[in-house]
């Protein structure tokens, strides 16, 4: 055989590629994935009222609706001019209803386009790390302060160690009043993007009332953590951990900015003393046990008054605050002059020190609707709808001669007879109805609708459709609507005016907005509440 024969079951070498016809190949390919993500970016619409679109809307209000659309007839609404990972110095524009800084470069020839960046103010000059490109916008990762604005920033205001790496706060930096006007303004801008209202039909929005705790107001808290990694040796964690000693790899608390991973906390400064001060034993116990985990998990840290005491509304010398880690465990809190008992895992407002501000608010501003107590039209009956554990019902309950909450989880229910009880209220007064969401009034088809005040007080996600259209139909004589997301609420009560400008127009009744108010709930973070108040007119 000759030197040049291949052996038997070899075979011949294919020959080789050019090098610029691989380039080339994979030039293609990359455009092809580029170009299978542009399209599914360009399909993606943003949850109507969520933080991205509200986000959004701040973004087209900074850049005008004619660049964007000009920009999308164009095809380049994606065409970032941030490539990833870059550092860029920029100039803050305005702030967004999410708390974070709407930045864009000072060049002469830049493209409009929008960097969010949380922790920064407008005037600002700030540092940033471009982490995502979307449509006319890219988010950044904060960096530094290059120029800040004296006027309103001072850092001295700080008091967490956290502050501009935990996405738990934004606003620390800021002196209260600031906060509270910044906060007003999402309202305002709520009710201009979302409400399809004339300005005609929306009141001066007042002020927003803030907490009378700025820090150490928070009565709950979630720190969680991952589990130990998938291929670690446990017998070997499980004496690492009982030699006294925390894995590098296990961090206990909540999540950095911007990113899906956990940072170490020690303690939260908006939290109460009594959820830092048992903080540490929480934690050592996590770290000792933390070989026995399978999954991540979240740790509950609720402040109660302890239930070991017999409850009395109206002595408090035996008040003691306690920290309760037990998701099944009963909770008792004081609002003013009422008590209030509900499960440790159930939803239940986490500022107990503004509770009694808003609950009054609500309860005057529905009163002075009609300040004549001999006033035929004033309203003597009361429906607390997504009632829990009758916070509302309890609360305005002393100027109503009827009162009934509706609520949806039988568990609720039961807490919330429970606590008219525990305030002396008799049932003949207040009794609380479980009610189907198709059919969600008909538990109380026996109370007048033009003497009946209804509260609603829904979860972020605010009202449905069938809720709003059975509200329509039952028609209360005046709504006050408190809610965690003033976005929503925007919405529903344009709804609910809107339906009412058509429909009853030929009845000559029609529900009309009273007045509109933010409550800061949450000092240091940009999170708002809101009560609108409506009468049918």
């Amino acid at each position: 055989m000759k030197l040049s024969e291949k052996g038997p079951g070899k075979r011949p070498r294919p020959p080789s590629i050019p090098k610029e016809e691989k380039q080339a190949k994979r030039a293609k390919s990359l455009a092809k994935v580029a170009a299978k993500r542009l399209k599914k970016q360009r399909g993606h619409v943003p949850e109507a009222c969520s933080p991205e679109d509200v986000r959004w809307k701040d973004i087209v209000s900074l850049l005008g609706q004619d660049v964007v659309n000009k920009a999308v007839e164009d095809g380049i609404e994606f065409d970032s001019p941030f490539p990833f990972k870059s550092e860029v110095e920029l100039e803050v524009k305005t702030i967004s209803s999410n708390g974070e800084g709407l930045a864009q470069s000072c060049e002469e020839d830049s493209i409009p386009w929008v960097v969010v960046v949380p922790f920064c103010l407008p005037g600002e000059r700030v540092k940033c790390r471009v982490f995502k490109n979307d449509r006319m916008h890219s988010l950044a990762d904060f960096i530094q302060i290059i120029r800040p604005n004296t006027e309103l920033r001072d850092d001295e205001r700080v008091k967490c160690k956290y502050f501009s790496k935990c996405g738990g706060c934004q606003y620390q930096m800021l002196s209260y009043d600031s906060q509270l006007a910044f906060k007003r303004d999402v309202v305002v801008k709520a009710y201009k993007n979302y409400s399809d209202l004339p300005a005609s039909s929306i009141p001066e929005i007042q002020p927003t009332i803030g907490s009378p705790l700025q820090y150490g107001y928070r009565t709950k808290i979630t720190p969680h953590f991952q589990a130990p990694p998938p291929k670690i040796d446990r017998t070997a964690l499980q004496a690492q951990v009982e030699a006294g000693e925390k894995p590098d790899w296990l961090q206990i608390g909540f999540n950095i900015q911007s990113q899906n991973k956990v940072m170490d906390i020690e303690e939260c400064p908006i939290a109460t003393p009594v959820l830092n001060h048992a903080l540490p034993e929480i934690y050592q116990n996590v770290v000792k046990t933390i070989h026995t985990y399978k999954k991540g998990a979240t740790l509950l840290l609720r402040e109660s008054l302890d239930t070991s005491v017999d409850p009395d509304p109206q002595d408090t010398s035996k008040d003691k605050q306690v920290c309760i880690t037990n998701n099944h465990a009963s909770i008792r809190e004081r609002v003013g002059g009422f008590l209030f008992e509900y499960v440790a895992s159930s939803f239940f407002q986490n500022n107990n020190a503004i509770l009694p501000a808003l609950t009054s608010y609500v309860r005057e501003a529905i009163a002075s609707l009609y300040p004549d107590p001999s006033d035929l039209a004033r309203p003597t009956h009361l429906i607390d709808t997504y009632c829990g554990s009758g916070l509302f019902a309890i609360t305005l309950s002393p100027d109503f001669s009827t009162v009934a909450g509706i609520e949806i989880s039988a568990d609720s229910i039961l807490y919330a007879k429970h606590n008219a009880k525990l305030n002396n209220i008799t049932p003949d007064k207040m009794s609380f109805r479980k009610g189907d969401a198709a059919e969600i009034f008909k538990s109380v088809s026996d109370f007048p609708p033009e003497k009946t005040v209804m509260v609603i007080d829904p979860p972020r996600k605010g009202c449905d459709d069938p809720f709003i259209k059975q509200l329509l139909e039952f028609r209360p004589k005046v709504v006050a609507y408190v809610s965690c997301n003033v976005h929503t609420q925007a919405r529903d009560v344009g709804k609910i005016l809107g339906a009412t400008q058509d429909v009853l127009e030929g009845k000559g009744e029609k529900y009309v907005l009273e007045s509109l108010r933010g409550f800061d709930l949450f000092p240091q973070t940009a999170h708002v509440e809101s009560v609108a108040i409506l009468r049918l007119v």
